[in-house]
């Protein structure tokens, strides 16, 4: 397995994973990652096999606001390199790769970049049967959030903080 940074040439992979592990409602769509991959590639961590396929894919941007927000998925904007924050838009594993500890090596690996930069920490939301799975790296829940209602559904923000 090889973790590498994302180039344009992965936009179309990004997009299909994307669409693979969140319903139409609560994916992102190929023009956002387009966004995504001009203003910030550097904050987006691919996991490949030896083939090279991406099988699993962190990203988000940088910011000094300390909350994530629904804008700041579509606004690519509001990224700041020498942002405070390091903003986790999405942590995607194709499912048959599910389970077998491929999200955690790229989440430790994102969390390391963060560090690394001299950020403060990093920023999620999530679905409230995902708390669990983000407290093992630290992440401490701070309740459902008012700044994110895609997909109509209740988001949890974590924050894991230096």
């Amino acid at each position: 397995m090889l973790i590498r940074k994302a180039v344009p040439d992965d936009l179309d992979t990004l997009a299909a994973i994307e669409a693979e592990c969140f319903p139409l409602d609560q994916a992102a769509p190929r023009n956002a990652f387009e966004k995504r991959l001009r203003v910030f590639p550097d904050h987006f961590l691919l996991l490949c096999e030896g083939s090279g396929e991406v099988i699993s894919f962190i990203n988000g941007s940088v910011t000094d606001i300390p909350d994530l927000t629904d804008e700041m998925y579509s606004d690519s904007s509001i990224h700041s390199p020498e942002g405070k924050w390091q903003m986790v838009f999405g942590l995607n594993t194709r499912p048959r790769y599910r389970r077998k500890g491929y999200a955690a090596k790229l989440m430790k690996a994102f969390i390391a970049l963060a560090r690394e930069e001299g950020r403060l920490g990093l920023v999620l939301t999530c679905k409230q049967s995902l708390i669990h799975y983000y407290e093992k790296f630290g992440f401490v829940n701070e309740g459902i959030t008012d700044k994110s209602v895609i997909g109509g559904v209740s988001w949890y923000q974590m924050r894991l903080s230096f």
